[in-house]
């Protein structure tokens, strides 16, 4: 899981902690004591830059402009280095690169550069304290801010919105491909397991054989799936398993969608008829993991089109890279829900920041 990247952060770790390594030799060339230097030694320049710390180490700290003066007080008098923009900036043109490479989307990156040019920017650091550890613990920082920003517990809402009706409908989008029919029998799996009664909407009318996939999930999780002939109005479908749901006193319908048609449109007014039509509580946005930046312009594009409310990455286990999962909530504005980590019913781990980070940067 994201070997590529923790490959590429480890190297460019190891780069830092060589490009900065002679600034190191500077800094203990320069506290090495040297012989005194007699007043009638000195150039007008060397009384000058004496004169200039003197004058600086009674002024205020302003972290966010480093001039020479600064570098010199705090190394100096406080055994520190101040770390500059130029600095900040070499260490962002590779990050930046690596970050990109990764799938995450351009529109993260920027973020992640600009958070970590107000952290860094100004910053003192120990003689001895390693600039790398400094940026990638930053960086771990930023991501998990990031991630966190849309934080939405899914077994709360369903808990919580059971108490004010039943049954709670939830309509699964996305393309074919991806893992959406086996993701709705992992849901269902878990909410059976929370002690939640479960029917599956054949809702994908349109694609060959999406029925019968859907109702052999059905059978070995021994749930019930409403359906109707191939072609016919999957909100009719999705119409009659609420209908069954309610006269039997089911907690939660779980609806599929086609994920391909004739034409993006058709598919889009397809979704929106069902939103209007069936009002689903939830609709969550279903796509792989090692799709990069296509999924996340396809979970963009049905944001945009018919409105998600959470999305659930497949194959996280097989993604090299990890930029869908630090991107995707982002770019939407709409929380990662569930991560799909493997093909097991049980394979569906729910999202945890600290969780994705920590598979991230362990080790590094």
């Amino acid at each position: 899981m994201f070997k590529s990247l923790k490959e590429k952060l480890s190297a460019f770790k190891r780069k830092l902690d060589e490009k900065f390594r002679k600034e190191e030799e500077v800094v203990k060339a320069v506290e090495t004591p040297k012989k005194e230097v007699k007043s009638e030694d000195r150039t007008a320049e060397d009384v000058k830059k004496v004169e200039s710390v003197r004058k600086v180490e009674g002024k205020e700290e302003k972290p966010k402009k480093v001039g020479l003066k600064e570098k010199i007080v705090a190394l100096v008098k406080d055994r520190e280095v101040v770390i500059d923009e130029k600095s900040v900036e070499e260490i962002l043109e590779d990050l930046e690169i690596i970050l990109l490479e990764s799938d995450v989307a351009l529109e993260v990156v920027e973020e992640i550069s600009k958070q970590l040019k107000e952290r860094l920017i100004g910053r003192r650091r120990k003689i001895g304290e390693k600039l790398s550890d400094i940026v990638i613990n930053e960086l771990k920082l930023i991501i998990l801010d990031i991630l966190d920003r849309n934080r939405f517990d899914f077994d709360e809402f369903v808990e919580s919105r059971l108490k004010e009706k039943r049954p709670l409908n939830i309509v699964f989008v996305g393309v074919n491909g991806t893992g959406k029919t086996t993701t709705i029998a992992k849901v269902a799996k878990r909410l059976m397991d929370f002690g939640y009664s479960v029917v599956l909407a054949a809702g994908d009318t349109f694609r060959a054989g999406a029925i019968e996939q859907l109702e052999e999930h059905g059978k070995r999780l021994g749930v019930k799936v409403i359906k109707h002939k191939q072609g016919a109005d999957p909100c009719a479908v999705i119409y009659d398993a609420l209908k069954h749901a309610e006269s039997k006193g089911i907690d939660v319908v779980l609806a599929d969608t086609a994920g391909r048609m004739h034409t993006k449109k058709n598919l889009i007014d397809q979704l929106a008829k069902i939103k209007r039509v069936t009002k689903p509580d939830l609709t969550i946005f279903v796509d792989e993991s090692i799709a990069g930046n296509d999924a996340v312009e396809r979970a963009r594009m049905f944001n945009e089109a018919v409105g998600i409310d959470g999305t659930i990455l497949t194959k996280i286990d097989a993604d090299p890279k990890g930029g869908t999962a630090i991107s995707i909530s982002y770019v939407t504005g709409k929380p990662v829900l569930f991560l799909g980590t493997g093909q097991g019913y049980d394979d569906l781990v729910k999202f945890d920041s600290k969780w994705l980070v920590e598979r991230i940067f362990g080790g590094i």
